[in-house]
């Protein structure tokens, strides 16, 4: 049994007291002198820190509410989650539920190395040796209700139920070891009648706060009958700081992320990386949701998630942004003459689109005020800064240092953007479908108009690119496709998800375009990446409407890859720009080095898209670039 749940009124481990505390004792007076001493200097040093961090632009009731170390008690039902708790089977000393970000940032100070508030009132974290999520480490455990429905392979490789429990009760062994656990609850959406219960266990404040940022919270009561919903949680035990054992079958490292949709759990072991939770929880809503409402509806009529951004006009006009990492996904939708809806991870229903999450979590390298003004304002108290750089002395984070990773993040609730729409769902659906790209070859339109059967093509193509210096190894433009933008946390085969899209793109009429947000006048390492002016004017005239009042005489047919490309300039982008063969020519380089490079990216497109081939229509496959 747990001994005690941590209560605090002033810092959480002050009043939690130990195993040997007197029982008699009301929770909120257990402690030892010991634990007073140090819980006060810690708590001094938290407050002294905050309080030189840079809060320009808080209201006096922001800075009060961001620096309270107290636990309200808005009669939750602490019990009903230490009952639960303790049938999973954990002993501890001391558990922290749903905290503020007071108290985490406390515990983070106290315990986790490496932890520090930055000059924003960010906490800054470290996430260990891992620094990204280990696709490749990835399991879903092999049972008979869903065995038919996942897209087994390379994204979902199956663990037998027998491994799974071994690593539950090796994740559960270990967090037993810990005198002090940390549990969130929160849902998986923001629409009721589709939103997934969540609860995460974890042995760091760090994961904590991230997901606390990163779930949809609960109401006070809510989170008082969480567990007596209409469906059980979906548990995360995250015991990362913990390996797996490499000899368990189907384990090939000491990291491994396990997922059984039977028993709605997910286990963690043997990597600290935060974005494990976060994608975990996608890839739950990925199988989950194309089974709702019901799981014989017409496609256009069952809920399609989408690993992709989301803002809203003042017209109501929703634009959803498709995208992988890289391509600007977050930076695009996060747009001042717009609402934010959400920037990674979206479902469109029958009744309109929500927002998976609570939060956002964004890319932070090169990161500057100019250019990402919304998401450099976000970094404040209660964001969570992961892996990042900074000056030990001032707290100055230094957004260019990848000493650490390339893959710096911060981790930050939706309502820390001015803009954002909470709650994060709306009843309109989707107006304008951007497919965003990063090619690095210097071959696709930094804006082209898309025909439904392109659409389909390259939804399941998700083509982008990495360069050169991101991974080691890499020295040339090396194509990368993910199907439906999202392979990684897909569970069905990509013709389920693409088929549901199609579906509604018929029933709603929603325009679509690929926006190349990659290189221009030739490939990596000669031309130049189109600049976020260019990208963002281009969005503009989306939203706008100046592209779709352009006549089809505006538009021509790019060669080869059979792209409708703009024939003059758009607003401020000059028509060279928008045209890439000429770009080329303008930079110094001949047609032909253009051709064969365009007619390389089209094999590779081509040799990725045998793998779906099989269950596209003749039109979608035609869809495609011809060399």
């Amino acid at each position: 049994m747990l001994s005690r749940l941590a209560r605090p009124a002033v810092a959480a481990t002050r009043f939690a007291g130990s195993r040997h505390a007197t029982a008699t004792l009301p929770i909120a007076t257990q402690r030892h002198a010991s634990s007073f001493s140090k819980s006060d200097k810690v708590k001094k040093q938290l407050m002294e820190q905050l309080a030189a961090a840079e809060l320009k632009g808080w209201t006096s009731e922001e800075v009060k509410a961001a620096l309270s170390m107290e636990i309200q008690d808005p009669g939750m039902n602490y019990k009903g989650m230490m009952d639960q708790v303790n049938e999973l089977s954990l002993d501890v000393d001391e558990v922290y539920y749903n905290s503020p970000a007071g108290v985490l940032y406390d515990q983070a100070l106290r315990y986790e190395e490496g932890s520090a508030i930055v000059s924003s009132g960010a906490l800054a974290v470290k996430s260990g040796k891992k620094t990204g999520r280990s696709p490749l480490d990835k399991r879903i455990v092999y049972e008979e209700a869903s065995a038919d429905d996942v897209w087994w392979g390379k994204v979902n490789i199956q663990l037998d139920y027998k491994s799974f429990l071994t690593n539950r009760e090796r994740a559960v062994d270990y967090l037993n070891t810990r005198k002090r656990l940390y549990v969130v609850d929160g849902w998986g959406g923001w629409e009721e009648d589709y939103r997934v219960p969540v609860r995460v266990i974890t042995s760091r404040a760090y994961h904590a706060l991230f997901m606390q940022n990163m779930l949809v919270p609960p109401t006070a009561a809510e989170q008082a009958d969480f567990e007596a919903g209409k469906v059980k949680p979906f548990v995360i035990f995250n015991a990362g700081v913990f390996p797996a054992n490499r000899q368990t079958s189907g384990m090939t490292s000491s990291t491994s992320v396990a997922v059984s949709f039977k028993r709605r759990e997910m286990v963690i072991l043997g990597t600290q990386y935060a974005g494990e939770m976060k994608k975990g929880v996608f890839t739950i809503m990925n199988y989950l949701m194309p089974l709702m409402p019901k799981r014989d509806l017409p496609p256009a009529d069952r809920a399609l998630p989408l690993h992709a951004s989301a803002n809203i006009g003042p017209d109501n006009d929703v634009s959803i942004f498709f995208g992988l990492s890289g391509t600007g996904k977050t930076t695009l939708s996060a747009d001042p003459k717009r609402a934010l809806i959400g920037d990674d991870e979206h479902v469109w229903h029958a009744n309109g689109v929500f927002n998976i999450e609570g939060g956002c979590y964004a890319k932070t390298v090169g990161l500057t005020r100019e250019k990402e003004p919304e998401i450099y304002d976000a970094i404040r108290f209660g964001s969570i800064l992961e892996n990042v750089g900074f000056d030990e002395m001032t707290g100055q984070v230094d957004y260019d240092d990848v000493s650490i990773t390339e893959n710096t993040r911060v981790a930050y609730p939706l309502k820390f953007i001015p803009n954002a729409k909470i709650p994060a769902k709306t009843e309109h659906h989707p107006k304008q479908i951007i497919l965003l790209t990063c090619d690095a070859f210097g071959i696709l339109p930094p804006i082209s108009k898309l025909t439904p059967d392109q659409v389909m093509y390259h939804f399941i193509s998700g083509y982008t690119a990495k360069v050169a210096g991101t991974e080691e190894g890499v020295l040339e433009p090396e194509a990368t496709f993910s199907a439906c933008f999202g392979a990684p946390f897909l569970v069905w085969h990509p013709s389920v998800y693409a088929e549901m899209l199609a579906a509604k793109l018929d029933k709603y009429g929603a325009t679509a375009y690929l926006v190349n947000t990659g290189w221009v006048g030739g490939g990596y390492g000669v031309g130049d990446r189109c600049s976020l002016k260019y990208t963002r004017q281009l969005i503009d005239a989306i939203h706008d409407g100046t592209l779709a009042e352009l006549p089809e005489s505006e538009w021509e047919e790019m060669p080869i890859f059979g792209l409708k490309m703009p024939k003059n300039a758009i607003k401020d982008v000059p028509k060279e720009i928008l045209r890439p063969e000429e770009a080329w020519v303008q930079a110094g380089q001949s047609k032909e080095a253009f051709e064969k490079q365009a007619k390389h990216l089209a094999n590779l497109f081509q040799k990725n898209f045998v793998d779906f081939a099989d269950k596209c229509s003749k039109e979608v496959k035609a869809a495609g670039p011809k060399v």
